[in-house]
């Protein structure tokens, strides 16, 4: 009977310990993506600002 105590404890706390990993926030950001995505998003940015600056100097020239 203890036998099955200490497997059935052995594999419960097993299975809350892969739950809590499996439920963390943190486990499907990957920061390198993150961070691509952030600089993808800069250069965006950055590539519409300067080309409505030009348009603009175009337009006004």
């Amino acid at each position: 009977m203890i036998d099955y105590f200490a497997l059935a404890l052995g594999h419960g706390l097993m299975a809350v310990a892969l739950l809590r990993l499996f439920f963390r926030p943190d486990l499907e950001v990957d920061p390198l993506l993150r961070d691509l995505a952030d600089e993808a998003d800069r250069k965006r940015r950055e590539a519409t600002q300067a080309a409505r600056h030009s348009r603009r100097q175009g337009a006004d020239g």
